[in-house]
């Protein structure tokens, strides 16, 4: 009988006392363990179950769990005797900056402050007897939501040298979403006040600590050592290229097989490996999102299910409000193609600035998952990491494809579904009326919010649009922007991919941003769209293709702020 899902649980203890369905992932206590490294950081996508192996390295070492490692019998660490010695022998002291979630700066180190004031509430026995002197009681009882921020600063420090007093044993520290706070703070603006809190903890924390055993940081990203990590040279970084750790998050092949034959869904997978296959962990192929599988297993739906668990604010706005460059990738990406850059793995937010540094949103999107990993390689000459990337499976491809869709449909009113309608019935009245709703609506939602200009507004705005239409028209277009033909590039091409006459016309568009001092009207502008269609031959990768002239459209777009003029020629 299969066992069964608790979705969400992330109680390592809930889990293998109520025999729901876990795979085994024990063999990484071994593994970090044996490993030496004074303070790991693990990066891997959301929902790849970090939370839980934390939850159970806590179950595992800790001192107020002795005696209670029954609760890993028949597990694989269980079977090695010197492990079963070593459980429940160490302080340790458990974090998790999930909650960090403020719109200002403000809020977030008030958060943080909380729970650094509940951790020294929870061990107020701490201050029985002679433990701690007078001086270091007063220091404990300052501890506290407003405290003053040198305070929280040396807190860890302070309580890692209790703890071991205490116990005797120098303190394990395990600290989850290390850098939720750090995304909230970049797209929040406060950024550069947060990163001094962060960074003068974390030295005080991770490298000046004596009284420090070892200590595990999970997160999505690899935050730049320059921003929170200065001077923190015992820091061992594990990322999704690494091989270290590679089979410990995720599900492999063989756990989802044997998975799969358990709830009698073998004859899905195929299907299954389309939907949720596609990460890749150091030399680990074939590596599963446990979310999506857990899900699948319960509801026996193929749907998306991980890539609706959390935000995607962040990507959704690098992306819209990005370059044109950006979304041509995009373009390409969402039609299967294969992305060849230079990037380096530490994500510096401030880098980002929605689409200014095309090589930290490629690595935010490997870190986050919605890319894998194809080929890697150093370039031995000068030292640059070169990447071949994809978008990760199916699942990741409609999430791209419903959010770029979201961008005009649930936009206030955007009447975009009747433009396309106008456009492929050649009703240039109600294209005009429609595009003009749209641009009033949606124009300003892709400037870029930080340096706005009204010359580039239209150009983020309509190669938003042409994601749109990839998006709507995928199934009876082949559409591509920015391409060579005749003696130039065109702005938008859609191609019918089953041509007949009077049926699925094709379609040239051509946008201009007026010029005053070149153009006197609107007019004018899209005039000249429509001649750079015509004297650059356009039409003339179409016309290889067989399609006749006459089947052809040409339309163009003449935008004035956010005044548009669209006519055909």
């Amino acid at each position: 009988m299969a066992r069964t899902i608790a979705t969400g649980e992330q109680s390592f203890e809930e889990i293998i006392a109520n025999n729901y369905f876990y795979v085994d992932k024990t063999n990484f206590i071994k593994e970090w363990w044996e490993g030496g490294d004074s303070v790991t950081l693990i990066a891997r996508p959301r929902r790849f179950g970090k939370t839980l192996t934390l939850n159970m390295l806590e179950r595992f070492f800790s001192v107020k769990y002795k005696g209670q490692g029954g609760l890993f019998e028949g597990l694989d660490i269980w079977k090695d005797e010197k492990y079963k010695e070593l459980q429940g022998t160490y302080p340790v002291i458990s974090l998790s900056f999930a909650g960090v979630k403020g719109n200002t700066f403000e809020s977030a180190r008030y958060r943080i402050f909380q729970i650094l004031a509940d951790l020294y509430d929870k061990h107020r026995f701490l201050l029985e007897g002679k433990l701690l002197t007078e001086r270091e009681k007063k220091y404990y009882d300052r501890i506290s939501e407003n405290m003053a921020e040198d305070d929280a600063v040396i807190s860890l420090n302070c309580f890692c040298d209790f703890m071991q007093r205490y116990y005797g044993r120098k303190a394990i520290i395990l600290l989850d979403e290390y850098d939720t706070p750090m995304q909230e703070a970049y797209v929040n603006g406060y950024w550069d006040k947060l990163v001094c809190l962060i960074r003068n903890l974390f030295n005080s924390t991770f490298k000046t600590n004596r009284c420090l055993g070892r200590a595990v940081m999970t997160g999505i990203t690899r935050v730049s050592k320059e921003s929170i990590f200065s001077d923190l040279n015992n820091l061992t970084v594990v990322t999704t290229t690494s091989n270290k750790y590679e089979a410990s998050f995720g599900f492999t092949q063989e756990e989802v097989s044997r998975a799969l034959r358990e709830f009698g869904l073998s004859e899905k997978e195929d299907m299954v490996r389309d939907w949720y296959d596609g990460f890749i962990f150091g030399n680990k192929t074939d590596i599963y999102n446990p979310w999506s599988i857990t899900n699948f297993l319960d509801s026996k739906k193929f749907k998306i299910y991980w890539v609706n668990t959390s935000s995607n604010s962040l990507v959704n706005e690098l992306i819209r409000r990005g370059g044109n460059e950006i979304k041509y990738t995009m373009e390409d990406l969402l039609k299967g193609s294969t992305l060849h850059t230079k990037l380096d793995e530490q994500i510096v937010f401030n880098q980002l600035n929605y689409g200014y540094n095309e090589e930290a949103i490629w690595s935010l999107l490997l870190a986050s998952g919605y890319l894998r990993l194809e080929r890697y390689r150093l370039n031995e000459e000068t030292g640059e990491e070169e990447y071949d990337l994809k978008l990760t499976n199916k699942e990741v491809e409609i999430m791209f494809r419903n959010m770029i869709a979201g961008w005009f449909r649930n936009h206030a009113n955007t009447p975009y579904n009747g433009f396309i309608r106008a456009m492929l019935s050649n009703e240039l009245t109600e294209m005009n009326r429609y595009m003009n709703d749209i641009a009033l609506e949606t124009l300003s939602f892709f400037d870029s919010g930080r340096k706005p200009c009204k010359t580039t507004e239209p150009e983020r705005f309509y190669h938003g649009f042409v994601l749109g239409l990839m998006v709507d028209l995928a199934e009876r277009y082949a559409i591509t922007s920015n391409r060579e033909s005749g003696y130039g590039r065109y702005d938008v091409m859609l191609k019918p991919k089953e041509w007949k006459t009077g049926e699925n016309p094709a379609i040239i568009l051509e946008f201009k941003v007026h010029d005053p001092e070149a153009e006197t009207t609107l007019r004018d502008t899209v005039d000249a769209a429509l001649k750079q269609i015509k004297q650059k031959a356009y039409a003339a990768a179409l016309l290889a293709e067989g399609i006749p002239k006459e089947c052809i459209r040409i339309y163009g777009f003449a935008f004035e702020g956010k005044k548009v003029l669209i006519d055909g020629g």
